[in-house]
């Protein structure tokens, strides 16, 4: 059986990843939804065989995700070599529309100007978003002792500012009652490279804190001071390293380190994917955007009282039009078993991402069917 790896595809020099254990992951994968007879499930045993070399780029927060759905697939498809390089969500973008990689996985939808230059990659067909994976996005932390730590957006705000510089601070104190917070520096620490969890986290803050975050949201760090991190993996490295850390990262990469409960409403809620659910419930469609596109605008102060807003939804990028039939075949094919049932099941597993809704299935099935 080929094998499938997960790691960079189209740059040399890159570290690869490999899916050693993917005949043991695929065999773990659940085969109850295999026999669904609704197109709109994309079932494994009613797709079709795919062949030959896949490669794609991006998005490092979906990485334990795609090491699911690349061993998910070449267990339904084994002529299938997928490549996946991690190498963020810019940098997948870039490498798509350039032309080097056939799909991105990314943490932000496509811009406008990215839509434009993608007709040209696409054969003179446009590119689309399909969202892919909704997670909660840590904002984690390293402090001895302090098991369940409450902040309000404003304070975050002000925390990854360099406004609020110690852990006993009187305005993080008085969201924690009886917690014994040591005068500890603060180590904010964020991503070094253009990262989509970036663009989602700065969006939080942009809407969520009352005018406490003065910056604009987007894909690179725009506050000075702090601590830099390469990708997901980077920033959890960076706070398990240094007491008092505190960073934003994709819920499945941070399991070992605490877990803010942001202020929603007069409560707090914890980054799970339940919540991250209710959350996505209240996203709303992008505006302006082509045919097949399903990008989606997140609501960041959510009205139920439940819902975590500080939520990633990936997507991933393909074309509506590819040059080469067997691309096409294969991205169509890919795209269709990561977004069925069995594909979200098996991240929700590796990931503990929440799985797409079956209305949000029945219109990314529409959508794939522009793909030729």
């Amino acid at each position: 059986m080929k094998r499938s790896t997960l790691g960079r595809a189209a740059i040399p020099a890159a570290i690869v990843l490999s899916l050693g254990l993917a005949s043991c992951a695929s065999n773990e994968q659940p085969t109850d939804s295999a026999t669904s007879a609704d197109p709109g499930a994309g079932s494994s045993s009613s797709a079709p065989e795919l062949e030959g070399t896949l490669n794609g780029a991006g998005s490092s927060a979906q990485q334990a995700a795609m090491q699911s759905w690349i061993a998910g697939i070449t267990n339904t498809s084994p002529g299938l070599t997928v490549n996946y390089d991690p190498a963020g969500s810019g940098a997948g973008r870039t490498q798509f529309l350039s032309g080097a990689v056939q799909f991105a996985g990314s943490d932000a939808y496509l811009k406008d100007e990215e839509l434009t230059k993608a007709q040209e990659r696409c054969n003179g067909g446009t590119a689309i978003d399909i969202p892919d994976y909704v997670s909660p996005i840590a904002i984690a932390y390293n402090l001895e002792g302090v098991k369940d730590l409450k902040l309000s957006p404003e304070v975050i705000a002000q925390i990854f500012d360099g406004k609020i510089t110690t852990w006993n601070d009187p305005a993080i104190a008085a969201e924690n009652a009886g917690v014994t917070l040591p005068a500890t520096a603060i180590n904010p620490v964020h991503r070094a490279d253009e990262s989509g969890t970036t663009a989602n986290f700065t969006d939080y803050l942009s809407k969520a804190s009352n005018g406490a975050w003065s910056y604009k949201p987007g894909q690179e760090w725009p506050a000075q001071g702090g601590e830099a991190a390469q990708g997901t993996s980077g920033v959890v490295a960076a706070i398990k390293a240094t007491a008092g850390s505190i960073g934003y990262a994709d819920e499945s990469q941070a399991k070992d380190l605490g877990h803010v409960q942001v202020k929603v409403g007069s409560g707090y809620v914890g980054p799970t994917a339940e919540a991250a659910a209710k959350a996505l419930d209240e996203a709303t469609p992008a505006s302006g955007r082509p045919e097949g596109d399903i990008a989606l605008d997140i609501n960041r102060t959510p009205t139920a009282t439940d819902a975590y807003p500080v939520i990633l939804v990936s997507y991933l990028i393909g074309c509506t039009s590819y040059a080469d039939a067997t691309e096409a075949a294969n991205v169509k094919g890919f795209f269709t078993y990561v977004t069925s049932k069995e594909g979200q099941d098996a991240a929700a597993k590796a990931a503990g991402s929440a799985p797409i809704s079956d209305s949000l299935r029945e219109q990314i099935t529409t959508s794939l069917e522009l793909i030729k």
